[in-house]
């Protein structure tokens, strides 16, 4: 897992509720256990005018110019901007997959489904809960003219939208594996020499587990 850095990046402004795993990359793409090549189907069903199947060539699909992805303003965007309760549903990790895989690296909401949330911070990926309030105010600037870009510092934990400055919380513990680039494996590693002198050990004490 890479390192989160911090960035600069455009807001794209998903504006609704209740947004499932399903929706945001549907079942039928889950055949494969491989962390990447799903952006492409991010959001199949609001994004693209027909029905979506593996292997399909989505550059010949005709996509739904009123989906906000397909909006020109918010082409490469990093920072995905939601409402509440985002990644509901079932709780599959290739939807956090399909986010980072599509270039998000932050998704802002007033709230998220707990296994989604936690999923994310282990696929490289920053939820951040703000309120309603600050949400609302967020969509507004993200959906007027030009695109709105925010800068994020997970170190300091603070977002910068213009010249404001938005403090957000995360878990220690979450922060310092993003920041350093560690998921469960990579936590498992750092352990590596005291896992090999415990096998060593164990292979000397009991051979015959070994055979």
């Amino acid at each position: 897992m890479e390192k989160f850095e911090t960035f600069t990046g455009i807001v794209c402004p998903l504006d609704r509720s209740n947004v499932d795993t399903d929706a945001i990359i549907p079942k039928q793409f889950l055949k494969s256990i491989k962390r990447s090549g799903f952006g492409p189907n991010l959001f199949d069903e609001w994004r693209y005018l027909d029905h979506g199947e593996p292997g399909m060539d989505n550059r010949k699909r005709a996509v739904n110019p009123d989906f906000v992805l397909n909006d020109p303003r918010y082409q490469g965007a990093q920072i995905l901007l939601a409402r509440k309760n985002f990644g509901c549903g079932s709780s599959r990790e290739h939807a956090p997959w399909a986010l980072a895989d599509y270039g998000f690296r932050v998704i802002v909401a007033p709230s998220f489904a707990d296994i989604f949330f936690s999923n994310c911070f282990k696929n490289g990926l920053l939820p951040i809960v703000l309120e309603e309030e600050i949400i609302d105010r967020l969509f507004r600037l993200a959906s007027e003219g030009r695109a709105l870009e925010i800068g994020v510092d997970l170190q300091a934990q603070r977002l910068f939208p213009g010249d404001e400055e938005i403090p957000f919380e995360v878990d220690p513990f979450r922060k310092h594996c993003l920041l350093n680039g560690l998921d469960d494996i990579g936590l498992t590693l750092q352990q590596v020499d005291a896992i090999r002198a415990y096998e060593a050990r164990r292979k000397s004490e009991a051979p015959w587990l070994f055979c």
